[in-house]
C-alpha cells in the first residue's frame, strides 16, 4: 500500500510532462529571414513533437543581433517570425491558435570575451517559438454517428453525390494515413469491389494553409499534400482491385474549410460522376 502514493506521484509527474510549455528557438544568418536549411529541419522535428498536443496558443516572438538601426531591426526579427508563422501554416497547423506573431527588435550583445562576439551574436538572431499546451487536455467532443461510408455505396446513388470517407485521417503533414484508418479503408475497398456501377473523383484536402494554398508533404518537400492524400487512396484502392478507369483523383488544395477541429479538414472525398452499367462506360 505505502507504493501507491509513488505510483500516482509518477503518474501525475507523467501529465504534466505532456502538458508543460514547449519551446524551441530557431536561429538564422545576417541579415537573413529566411530559415537555414539545418534550423528548418530541426523545426519539422519539433512540429513533430507537438503535433499530438492539445494546444491552448502558440506565440513567435522574432528578435536580431546589436547591429543595424532599430527600424532595420524590427522589420528583420518581424520577418523572421513571419517566415516561422508560414512554416506552420504550410504544415498543416491551425493558425487560429497563434495568438502573437511579434518582431521585438535587437537583443543587447552581452560583451564576455572579445572571441566570443561573434557566438554571441548568432545566438541572438533567432526566432522563440513558445507552445503552450491545454493543462489537462480538453476532452474531445462526441461527433454525432453517420451512416457508414460502406451502406452508402450499396444505397441509392446518383452523379454529384458527395460524400466524405469518414475515420480515414491523416497525419499531420504526409499522405500517409493514421493506423486506426486502415481497417475502414479496406472495408470501403470491399464495398466498391461489390459495387461495380459507381465510377468517381477522390478529392483530396488539407487544413489550415493560408489563401487557399496547398500545404507541404514533408516527406517529398512538395507542395501538393491534397494530391498526395487523393492519390494514396487511389493506389489503395486500385491495389484491392477497384478498375482504375472508374476513379479519378484530385488535390483540392484548402478551397473548401469545413470550420471545424482542424484534422476533419485533412480529409478525402469521394465525388460520384456517374452511376450506370458497366459496359456503358467501356
Amino acid at each position: 500500500m505505502k507504493k501507491i502514493p509513488l505510483v500516482i506521484l509518477l503518474f501525475c509527474s507523467f501529465l504534466f510532462a505532456q502538458t508543460e510549455i514547449k519551446t524551441h528557438e530557431v536561429y538564422f544568418e545576417t541579415d537573413q529571414f529566411e530559415i537555414p536549411p539545418t534550423e528548418h529541419y530541426r523545426l519539422l522535428l519539433f512540429l513533430s513533437e507537438i503535433e499530438t498536443l492539445d494546444i491552448k496558443k502558440v506565440s513567435i516572438y522574432g528578435f536580431t543581433d546589436d547591429r543595424g538601426s532599430d527600424s532595420y531591426n524590427l522589420v528583420l526579427s518581424q520577418n523572421r517570425a513571419n517566415s516561422i508563422k508560414t512554416i506552420f501554416s504550410n504544415n498543416e497547423f491551425d493558425e487560429s491558435i497563434i495568438t502573437n506573431v511579434d518582431g521585438k527588435g535587437e537583443v543587447l550583445l552581452k560583451l564576455v570575451k572579445e572571441e566570443d562576439i561573434h557566438k554571441i551574436r548568432g545566438l541572438n538572431r533567432k526566432v522563440e517559438i513558445i507552445v503552450e499546451p491545454y493543462n489537462p487536455s480538453r476532452v474531445q467532443k462526441v461527433v454525432d454517428k453517420k451512416p457508414k461510408v460502406e451502406d452508402i455505396i450499396k444505397g441509392e446513388l446518383k452523379a454529384g453525390d458527395k460524400f466524405t470517407l469518414d475515420n480515414i485521417l491523416f497525419k499531420t503533414g504526409y499522405s500517409k494515413l493514421l493506423p486506426e484508418s486502415k481497417a475502414t479503408l479496406e472495408s470501403i475497398a470491399q464495398a466498391l469491389l461489390e459495387r461495380k456501377d459507381i465510377y468517381f473523383t477522390i478529392q483530396g484536402h488539407v487544413c489550415c494553409t493560408q489563401n487557399s494554398r496547398d500545404a507541404i508533404d514533408r516527406k517529398t518537400k512538395k507542395r501538393n499534400l491534397s494530391v498526395a492524400r487523393a492519390k494514396y487512396i487511389y493506389d489503395f484502392l486500385a491495389k484491392k482491385g477497384v478498375n482504375k478507369r472508374r476513379m479519378k483523383y484530385v488535390g483540392m488544395r484548402r478551397k473548401f474549410p469545413l470550420g471545424g477541429e482542424p484534422k476533419f479538414d485533412r480529409r478525402v472525398e469521394i465525388l460520384v460522376t456517374y452511376v450506370g452499367e458497366v459496359n456503358q462506360r467501356n
